[in-house]
């Protein structure tokens, strides 16, 4: 596998280090990456999405969903409550686990639930208004410009 040096990328640009982040990330990644718990990633509309996770055998108690540093953390700690209990065949994996996810910019988590052994975690895109697009009305007379717009021949 190639490795990539970023730090050209670093060097000459600004505000670009996420990206250079982002790819450091995915190109340093395990080659093999853990297949337990097997989840889904659902697009449920243009701005809401689902992540549902097995998670047969555990307990709301068991588990925990936090986000920290734009990352989406799901974690489960299986307590010992054997009650002196003796397998002959034991196949339902309730090994700990961790699993992240990396959210986007502006993608918060807005809730979670677990029912009939899955775990649903609802995320939703919030993107501010200040970044989402908004139509300028064409003014035809140019005193009619509001207060906000300099007349660039008053300047000049």
């Amino acid at each position: 596998m190639r490795n990539f040096d970023f730090a050209p990328l670093y060097r000459s640009t600004v505000g670009f280090d996420q990206i250079a982040n982002l790819m450091d990330r995915v190109l340093t990644a395990e080659t093999t990456q853990p297949s337990y718990p097997p989840y889904n990633i659902e697009k449920l509309e243009d701005d809401a999405y689902r992540i549902s996770i097995a998670v047969a055998g555990f307990s709301e108690a068991d588990l925990s969903v936090e986000v920290r540093e734009k990352s989406l953390i799901v974690s489960a700690r299986k307590a010992d409550d054997e009650d002196g209990k003796t397998y002959l065949h034991r196949g339902i994996a309730t090994r700990a686990f961790e699993r992240r996810f990396h959210l986007a910019d502006h993608v918060v988590v807005t809730g979670a639930t677990h029912t009939d052994g899955m775990l649903h975690i609802e995320l939703e895109l919030q993107v501010p208004d200040a970044l989402k697009p908004r139509q300028i009305q064409i003014a035809s007379n140019p005193r009619a410009i509001g207060k906000d717009v300099v007349d660039t021949a008053a300047v000049n």
